[in-house]
């Protein structure tokens, strides 16, 4: 399995909208995205040039269904 990459939160909300992702809303720093075809919500937290954490990526992944290999496809 490769390593998670290291991105900022604009950075994966853009390779979750190329995987057909769209903003639900934004609540403060946090941004939301669901899939057309899946009712789950995706929460990104989006600081100021702010690399995610690893573990906080990994959620991000398991909650949109991605595995590493097909997130760093995405980027």
């Amino acid at each position: 399995m490769p390593r998670l990459p290291r991105i900022t939160g604009k950075e994966a909300i853009a390779a979750l909208a190329r995987a057909g992702f769209v903003n639900k809303g934004i609540r403060g720093s946090h941004h939301y995205m669901m899939h057309p075809e899946n009712p789950s919500v995706v929460t990104i937290p989006v600081h100021a040039r702010q690399i995610i954490p690893p573990k906080t990526l990994k959620s991000i992944l398991d909650q949109a269904g991605l595995t590493v290999e097909e997130f760093i496809d995405l980027l």
